[in-house]
């Protein structure tokens, strides 16, 4: 009988690369790539990651909501008793919405970046996704669904990021995750104390505070790390335990990730594990089970890409503190 940990675990699954958005900080823009896993390889798996103390489960992509079977699957989900969200552009959701509550979505994580239809559509290269994806908040705001804007920032971007915030509290945005613009070539700000003005602002805000560390670094140390360096803010202690509370499947060639930044770097092949071998799942491999305590001990010193969200969810654990549900 496995043990199940204290805290309960996350579960991301990519379950397609094809999307429908052109960002262009993102491999998949405009990707029409045909690999979808199915309902059925869900179903396989659902019993393994209740088995292995998961509670949370998102699917990612590409865009979730152009799987054609993404409705049986939040359903097969949450009739399992998993919390489910989901990560989208918003583009379809207002046509699918009610569909999802009464599947059982419990979370909508809706990625925008500018503060209105003119700079949003244009970073990722859609038209309409900005109003598009406004009205499916709404309209799952309405249906008990809760919400969360996912926003990328950076040097392109983050002097309309206040604007936006204001939009989204008036709107009845739940969380607001603010993560810094990762590229293989580091942003670089004209002036780094407006960068800090304007944060100052936004993280002083009272009705929709980013729910991770700023994203150019909370101390000194932090922040010249980020400007000099492009080094995101990482966990405050020793220990990272995002990586004890999460795995993430990418699920086209079979691979686990013990941090849902691991996939998205250039050496993520050397960072993960198998979750199906012989055509069988297994969540709980040595193997996963050795990256889990690797970068347990070794992330806090080493990982360059951390999320906002998982450096304060590790150190919100770190100090002792309840963890609110959907607090990754």
């Amino acid at each position: 009988m496995t043990t199940l940990p204290e805290r309960p675990r996350y579960l991301f699954i990519r379950i397609l690369e094809a999307c429908n958005a052109g960002c262009f900080m993102c491999d998949f823009a405009h990707s029409r790539d045909t690999y979808r896993f199915t309902n059925e390889d869900l179903s396989e798996l659902v019993p393994k990651a209740l088995e292995e103390g998961v509670r949370y489960l998102r699917f990612t992509g590409g865009e979730p909501l152009m799987h054609r079977e993404i409705l049986p699957m939040v359903r097969t989900a949450a009739e399992a008793g998993l919390q489910v969200s989901l990560i989208t552009n918003g583009m379809l959701l207002p046509r699918m919405a009610d569909a999802l509550a009464e599947a059982g979505l419990s979370l909508v994580v809706v990625s925008i970046d500018g503060m209105d239809a003119k700079s949003h559509d244009l970073f990722r290269d859609a038209r309409n996704c900005f109003d598009r994806a406004v009205e499916g908040l709404k309209l799952a705001k309405s249906l008990g669904i809760m919400c969360r804007v996912n926003s990328v920032v950076g040097p392109h971007n983050y002097r309309e990021m206040p604007e936006l915030q204001e939009f989204l509290a008036d709107l009845g945005v739940d969380q607001w995750d603010l993560s810094a613009l990762k590229l293989s070539q580091m942003p670089t700000y004209p002036d780094e104390d407006d960068v800090r003005r304007v944060g100052e602002r936004i993280y002083a805000h009272e009705r929709l505070r980013p729910m991770g560390k700023r994203w150019y670094g909370e101390t000194a140390e932090e922040q010249h790390r980020y400007f000099a360096q492009g080094v995101t803010p990482r966990v405050s202690q020793d220990r990272c335990f995002a990586a004890e509370d999460v795995v993430y499947l990418d699920a086209k060639d079979g691979s686990a990730f013990v941090c849902a930044c691991l996939p998205h770097r250039t050496d993520g092949g050397s960072n993960s594990a198998r979750f199906r071998t012989g055509g069988v799942v297994d969540l709980g491999t040595p193997r996963l089970r050795e990256m889990q305590q690797h970068f347990a001990a070794h992330g806090p010193a080493s990982c360059t890409g951390c999320n906002a969200a998982s450096a304060r969810y590790s150190d919100v654990v770190a100090a002792g503190s309840d963890v609110p549900a959907w607090a990754y």
